[in-house]
């Protein structure tokens, strides 16, 4: 079977006899280069893209690019399958993938989610430390080369209802729509169709929450649910309705595997806004967009939460979502009690990340509850976000020869 057809097999079906994919959500780039060093064969040193095209996949490449050393920023992904690939201007690993085995992954999707036009992006002033600049989602950013992580907002686009009602008119149309597609969009879709990857729809930074929180600052947006209920609905049902404009033209010439919601809508000690603002500000517009996306043959829709969500997850269900992930253990999710408590929740994810730099004996632990989670279908363990810099080569390699001899 193809990896699609093994993807479809594991999730739709729940076979837990199906070849699962063997994918990692990602790596650091500072890991990647520790296991360089560390003896991993080099062939293919991921590479920072330098061509903008849309919002999904290009957002953070001024940033990255600023890194001049010859190494990865310490704080770039490499994505490993787990998750999509393009996306935010991260690199994409080939190296880890062929000395362990593993899965080509999630081909995201490349249109235009947030504003058309985009903005220009613009050096505001950079030094050996520091960058800031404007971003092509129109947010002042400042970036740390020291840290390599991503930059931080400084200044974000939505501020008020004036600035909201300006980004509508100028760059929230209905009527450009086929400007929200790439130049070499008849390509893309030649190559959606070959390539032998999980075609995924969605992505950061489209969601329901994660959007607002990007675009306005958490701050803003906790204010707002309270002090301007009429803002949120607006950018919601305008966002919703640009987006399935987007994807029904998207559906009508790809073959889609999986929708991804970005939410980050959890912390460790669990949701960041309380159950009844998901039900009044969300759901609506999550039941809309699902009930679009299955009428449209994409059955399996996930929401990328980190943090503990476990009590939010009935939310979702009745929004329409199907799948889980990463199930960060790190943070207090319990991979078995997620299964046992949701049987029909496709789940990725669920390895608690840092506890591999503690070696095998740590390493047989924490995989024992992937195995029983494993045989009920469903299922594709790996690490429950990017696989930080203290795992060594050596017990990486042990973890996925492990966990590779567990999947069928």
């Amino acid at each position: 079977m193809t990896e699609r057809e093994r993807f479809k097999r594991v999730m739709r079906q729940f076979d837990a006899s199906a070849a699962i994919p063997r994918w990692e959500f990602g790596y650091w780039g500072e890991t990647i280069d520790r296991w360089y060093d560390e003896g991993m064969p080099k062939n293919h040193y991921p590479a920072v893209p330098k061509k903008v095209t849309t919002p999904s996949s290009s957002l953070y490449i001024p940033a990255w690019k600023s890194i001049r050393s010859g190494r990865l920023p310490a704080g770039i992904a490499v994505l490993g399958g787990g998750l999509y690939w393009p996306s935010q201007g991260f690199a994409l690993d080939s190296d880890v993938k062929a000395a362990l085995d593993m899965d080509s992954g999630q081909r995201l999707i490349d249109v235009n989610l947030l504003f058309c036009p985009m903005f220009k992006s613009r050096i505001i002033e950079e030094d050996d430390h520091y960058l800031t600049y404007i971003d092509i989602d129109g947010i002042k950013r400042k970036f740390s080369k020291s840290t390599g992580v991503i930059p931080t907002a400084l200044e974000n686009v939505i501020t008020d209802r004036v600035a909201w009602e300006k980004l509508k008119a100028e760059r929230l149309r209905l009527d450009n729509i086929p400007d929200r597609f790439p130049a070499n969009w008849k390509q893309l879709v030649e190559q959606y169709k070959k390539d032998d990857c999980v075609i995924t729809l969605g992505g950061y930074p489209q969601g329901y929450f994660g959007t607002l929180a990007h675009l306005m600052g958490y701050e803003k947006l906790f204010y707002a649910y309270s002090d301007d209920p009429w803002l949120i609905h607006d950018i919601q049902s305008t966002f919703t309705n640009i987006w399935i404009s987007v994807y029904e033209e998207v559906l009508s010439q790809v073959e889609v595997d999986l929708f991804v919601f970005w939410e980050d809508i959890s912390a460790g000690a669990g949701s960041m806004i309380s159950p009844g603002t998901i039900r009044e500000f969300m759901l609506p517009y999550y039941k809309r967009m699902t009930s679009f996306l299955k009428r449209h043959g994409v059955d399996v829709i996930f929401v990328d939460t980190d943090g503990d969500c476990l009590d939010i997850i009935p939310l979702f269900l009745e929004g329409g979502v199907t799948g889980l992930y990463p199930i960060e253990v790190s943070c207090g999710m319990d991979l078995v009690k997620t299964r046992k408590t949701h049987p029909k929740l496709q789940l990725m994810g669920g390895i608690p990340k840092s506890r591999i730099a503690e070696g095998p004996q740590t390493i047989d632990a924490i995989l024992e509850p992937v195995a029983e989670v494993l045989k009920t279908g469903g299922y594709i363990p790996f690490g429950d976000h990017l696989i930080p810099p203290e795992v060594g080569w050596e017990n990486f390699a042990y973890y996925r020869g492990k966990l590779n001899a567990l999947m069928p």
